[in-house]
């Protein structure tokens, strides 16, 4: 890997940045909101079925979770009372949305060692508006040569990235928190990956199974990663 990699991607969500501990906030928050309703186990069931039939008309990001919310708690609470509770939801939602950017420990770092030794490109999925602001908060958009908004991270998003960089998957390292988003695809392709666990992840990004792969490369932290390279 040390002898081939030219270009290194950085997932940002959780990976560079926190995101999903805001997100699970939201979820407790609303959960709370319907809590005379229904347990907050079963409301966050409801709201995990709405947001993935919902992905392919919203896709990702806080503005879809917020749709998807008000979606659900209709349906939850019927035709009387939702008024106050819509309004909770959009005011929660466009607080997150405005929330400063927390960097990870450690990402700045990584960023600045590895900086002019490789190439380096962040890729990141989500609402357009929110992750523009969001990268333009951190500070670090400096360190790339080039960044990509993805609608998605399948196999033909990872192509089209790697067709606008100029860059083979044998020469191209993904590193990212979501094993479905950030290692699969990659791997799929040719590519090298690291996974860099996070503290929470969203349900539909968890993965059960073992990877077993020469491309493959699971640590603890960011920080780890110059030691590897």
């Amino acid at each position: 890997m040390k002898d081939k990699i030219e270009f290194i991607a950085f997932d940002a969500d959780d990976t560079l940045w926190e995101n999903e501990l805001h997100c699970q906030e939201f979820e407790r928050k609303f959960c709370h909101l319907l809590a005379c309703h229904l347990p907050a186990s079963t409301v966050s069931r409801e709201l995990l079925g709405t947001e993935m039939k919902n992905l392919r008309l919203y896709g990702y990001g806080l503005k879809g979770m917020m749709l998807s919310m008000i979606e659900t708690a209709c349906r939850i609470i019927g035709k009387d009372g939702k008024t106050g509770c819509i309004e909770e939801i959009i005011n929660i939602g466009q607080e997150l949305l405005e929330k400063p950017v927390e960097l990870l420990e450690g990402s700045k770092e990584v960023l600045t060692q590895l900086y002019g030794k490789y190439k380096l490109v962040l890729a990141t999925k989500g609402d357009l508006f929110d992750q523009q602001r969001k990268i333009a908060a951190s500070g670090l958009q400096e360190y790339f040569c080039h960044i990509e908004i993805m609608s998605d991270k399948k196999d033909a998003d990872y192509r089209k990235l790697l067709g606008n960089i100029g860059c083979s998957p044998e020469n191209f390292l993904m590193i990212g928190n979501s094993i479905k988003s950030d290692i699969l695809p990659v791997l799929e392709l040719g590519g090298y990956a690291v996974h860099i666990p996070h503290h929470v992840t969203w349900a539909y990004e968890q993965y059960e199974g073992e990877i077993k792969h020469s491309r493959y490369l699971s640590l603890n932290t960011i920080g780890e990663v110059p030691g590897y390279l």
